[in-house]
């Protein structure tokens, strides 16, 4: 697989200048190809995206007018692409190669929002301008609201996705909404108009949106969870659930109450580990029994694993185990068993670590084991 960097590649560049060429022949195709293409192997992706943005802003005439005019005129004709079943070619701008005419945007519109804001609309049907369109939101709200505001009910599914991607608190890769980290009540007439959108493509995207919201908010996010998921449609139960993964995994109590996870408290809990001692590359073995749970409810069993830091505190990772609906029986029994072996994401270190084991949220057990390094 090619790195992403090379989505802006010589080729990608040349079949741009033919375009802007082709829309407006007074282009200086070979003076923009030779600016965009400097260098090009030394950049990585958004190096690469912003070179292309700044050489099309040299190249294309000065009024902004006359230069949106030439990008609306240079986008792929169709209004509804998928990103993978049309090709970018010489037809119009499409994909990965609507990106540096996103970041061209912002470098000449930002004194101009209601028409950057429309010309970004259109590049999204064919790409998206979720990354472009979240500095008129920072600076410029008051105009950019009632914007996105109107998108969230537009006909086209990649515009409405919009209104809920752009938006986002902490959209990734993108610069951080500060404001609406802070305050997120302006962002929910959006997600709201969106909740039941037929394209789950979009849905998604009001998910990930209140996941955001819920890393700063998770009180607001676990109460709006419980609204929605009153007479929800299986699509809006599954959106609800994406949305609270983060909550769900930390078991804020407002977020499993939501999904029927009540407080439990069991008459007994046992947690075994067979593997006191545990060499780096095998595993953790352990065994968990429960008695006394209350007949019909739903439980969710995650265990954490309080992992030994390099100054020797401990710090938890969540894992998911178990997740049991109307469960029928109120006696339990399990075994698990967790590697302990190289990943890139985790540096380990020796020493005595402990076990956790959460039911609905509420730690019910612990234990300690020992790692030993080769």
């Amino acid at each position: 697989m090619e790195p992403f960097k090379e989505f802006i590649n010589f080729r990608v560049i040349e079949t741009l200048g033919d375009i802007y060429k082709r829309v407006w022949p007074s282009f200086d195709r070979d003076h923009f190809v030779e600016n965009a293409s400097r260098s090009l192997a030394d950049l990585e992706l958004k190096q690469r995206v912003l070179q292309v943005a700044t050489s099309l802003n040299g190249t294309l005439p000065s009024d902004f007018d006359e230069a949106t005019r030439i990008l609306l005129a240079s986008l792929h004709p169709s209004e509804d692409t998928d990103r993978d079943g049309i090709e970018f070619g010489p037809e119009g701008a499409n994909n990965w190669a609507v990106w540096p005419l996103t970041e061209l945007v912002v470098m000449r519109g930002f004194d101009h929002p209601e028409a950057s804001l429309a010309v970004l609309k259109e590049m999204t049907k064919r790409s998206s301008s979720e990354f472009a369109v979240r500095p008129f939101l920072a600076e410029k709200p008051d105009v950019a609201l009632p914007i996105f505001y109107e998108w969230a009910s537009d006909p086209n599914r990649h515009v409405r996705r919009l209104a809920s991607e752009g938006s986002r608190p902490r959209l990734p890769w993108g610069m951080r909404l500060q404001s609406f980290v802070e305050n997120p009540s302006p962002l929910l007439p959006i997600l709201e108009a969106l909740k039941d959108d037929p394209e789950e493509y979009v849905r998604r995207s009001v998910a990930n949106n209140l996941n955001d919201i819920a890393k700063d908010h998770p009180d607001l996010v676990a109460d709006l969870a419980a609204s929605w998921l009153q007479g929800a449609s299986r699509n809006r139960q599954r959106l609800v659930k994406h949305a609270c993964r983060t909550l769900i995994k930390k078991g804020h109590p407002g977020a499993l109450g939501a999904f029927g996870y009540g407080p439990v408290e069991p008459k007994k809990a046992a947690l075994s580990v067979s593997t006191p001692t545990v060499t780096y590359g095998g595993a953790l073995e352990f065994e968990l029994s429960l008695d006394g749970l209350p007949s019909g409810g739903n439980l969710m069993i995650d265990y954490a694993i309080h992992f030994v830091k390099a100054n020797g505190e401990l710090a938890p990772k969540v894992f998911k185990w178990k997740d049991m609906q109307s469960i029928g029986s109120t006696k339990l029994k399990a075994e698990r068993r967790h590697a302990i072996k190289p990943i890139t994401t985790r540096k380990y270190y020796p020493g005595r670590h402990m076990i956790e084991i959460i039911v609905n949220g509420s730690s019910i057990a612990q234990a300690d084991f020992e790692l030993l390094m080769p």
